[in-house]
């Protein structure tokens, strides 16, 4: 991935979103027609309080000698949030990334996951759990959580993907009512994931996969969007047990890094929690996923 094109079509899609009146502007009656809605390339300047030709330069994708209180500055131009701020600094951080650390960077260490991570996906017997990466491979799951994911894990592709299954299953259109804000979710969680690690073979691998069998994932990739999905509820339609509505929690594991702890909850005495319980009963027989490597 040109890390140079990634700067220049983030920030300019970032621009192109904020009018000078949401920016606090007064747009001058001189300054002629508007080609595009969002601020001028002299107005981010303007309001980061830097020149236009180094707004400009940096907006092309020349990243160099951007500190850190000049990405802020922009950061808050652009109105960026969080998510969208750290991305911009990943960015920029993997575009003035030396050539022998770009080498290293991308053959990363193949590793699998400690035994304790097993044991303790095991342990826990009441609620959903699993583990994935940062790429939405999910390597590993309670048996819960894979009676309740049961498509996503038994689906023919290997490794497990949450993307891959939403792309390119026919089966997650019924299985995610709500198909639409799971596939944008997974688009900007894989776009934060390329600033992060944009050497990442396997990642770029996995886009170019659902990149080229549709263009439904192509057009909201060009979005540039990113998100971080930590919590929040989410809607099945499970070919078992009909429709049901869970809360998740995502944890950073913090000994293992890039991985994450994904716990399942419902709330108690609702249908769901009866849905649950009926699963729980199917499944009552602790195993977990096949290792898989990441």
């Amino acid at each position: 991935m040109d890390r140079r094109s990634e700067i220049r079509d983030f920030l300019t899609s970032r621009r192109a979103r904020i009018t000078p009146e949401q920016a606090g502007l007064t747009p001058s009656p001189l300054a002629g027609a508007r080609r595009v809605p969002g601020l001028r390339r002299e107005e981010v300047a303007q309001l980061a309080g830097v020149s236009v030709p180094y707004y400009t330069r940096l907006e092309r994708g020349d990243a160099r000698g951007a500190t850190d209180a000049v990405l802020d500055a922009i950061a808050g131009a652009l109105q960026l949030d969080d998510a969208e701020r750290a991305h911009l600094f990943d960015l920029v951080r993997a575009a003035n990334a030396t050539t022998a650390r770009a080498r290293t960077q991308s053959h990363p260490a193949r590793r699998t996951l400690r035994p304790e991570l097993w044991t303790m996906l095991e342990a826990m017997t009441g609620v959903p759990a699993y583990i994935r990466n940062g790429r939405l491979d999910l390597l590993a799951g309670n048996a819960l959580a894979r009676a309740l994911f049961a498509p996503v894990f038994d689906s023919p592709a290997r490794p497990v993907n949450s993307a891959r299954f939403t792309f390119l299953d026919p089966a997650a259109p019924e299985f995610y009512p709500d198909w639409d804000a799971v596939a944008d979710q997974n688009v900007a969680t894989l776009r934060a994931e390329v600033g992060r690690n944009p050497h990442d073979k396997a990642l770029s691998d996995l886009i170019g996969e659902l990149s080229t069998r549709g263009d439904t994932f192509d057009r909201r990739w060009a979005r540039h969007e990113v998100r971080r999905h930590r919590a929040g509820a989410k809607r099945i339609t499970h070919p078992l047990v009909g429709d049901m509505t869970f809360n998740y929690e995502t944890m950073q594991l913090t000994a293992d890094e890039g991985l994450y702890l994904i716990v399942c909850g419902v709330a108690p005495g609702s249908r769901d929690a009866d849905a649950l319980n009926l699963l729980a009963s199917w499944n009552s027989t602790p195993t977990t996923a096949s290792p898989s490597s990441i």
